[in-house]
């Protein structure tokens, strides 16, 4: 089965082609490419004389001389060919062991600190003031009035009116009929009756 291809073969000597073809044996193994050359002839290699690129193109290990016997059928092609591997792996060439000591040192250190105290000292003044009092600087000292609103409250006295009263004595006569009442007391004797004495006889006996 041929497959196409277009891929660029370098050779020795300059040897510059191009792949027109695959085709694969019927056993899968081995395979034949159809070779361009660049003044037109036409050569069939095996595919094991290639090899590769990482750009897609192939090296062909074979001369111009080389292919033009290939072309004439006298071509020997050799089986064997030689291919340089290279690899990298990290190989321990020795070990270093670090060890840090602290070491620590005392040092004086003798300057002159300046730090500022603030005394407060409250002074009661108590006095009636007709504005607003600015603070003011006496030497090193600052001088801070404190106000307070105060509530005055004032009375008075004023005479609203006065109420004269005069005493007078006033005789007249008045006549009344009254009323009066007395009781007066009359004694009167009674002789007691039948039923009365007959009381009085079994009380006796």
């Amino acid at each position: 089965m041929a497959t196409k291809a277009a891929a660029v073969v370098r050779g020795k000597d300059g040897l510059v082609g191009t792949i027109e073809s695959f085709e694969k044996s019927d056993d899968g193994a081995s395979g034949t490419a159809v070779l361009r050359l660049d003044d037109g002839r036409k050569v069939v290699i095996p595919t094991n004389l290639l090899t590769l690129q990482g750009d897609g193109s192939y090296i062909l290990s074979l001369s111009v001389a080389e292919v033009d016997r290939l072309v004439g059928g006298e071509v020997v092609v050799p089986v064997v060919a030689e291919e340089m591997a290279v690899s990298k792996r990290k190989v321990e060439t020795g070990r270093v062991r670090v060890h840090k000591t602290v070491r620590t040192t005392e040092q004086v250190v003798d300057e002159p600190l300046l730090r500022e105290e603030v005394a407060v000292e409250r002074v009661p003044i108590g006095r009636v003031i007709e504005a607003p009092v600015e603070s003011r600087q006496e030497g090193d000292t600052l001088i801070v009035p404190i106000l307070e609103e105060v509530l005055v409250v004032e009375k008075r006295l004023m005479l609203k009116e006065e109420l004269r009263i005069t005493r007078r004595r006033v005789e007249h006569r008045s006549a009344q009929t009254l009323t009066l009442r007395s009781e007066e007391a009359t004694i009167e004797r009674v002789e007691p009756d039948d039923s009365a004495k007959t009381a009085a006889v079994r009380k006796d006996s």
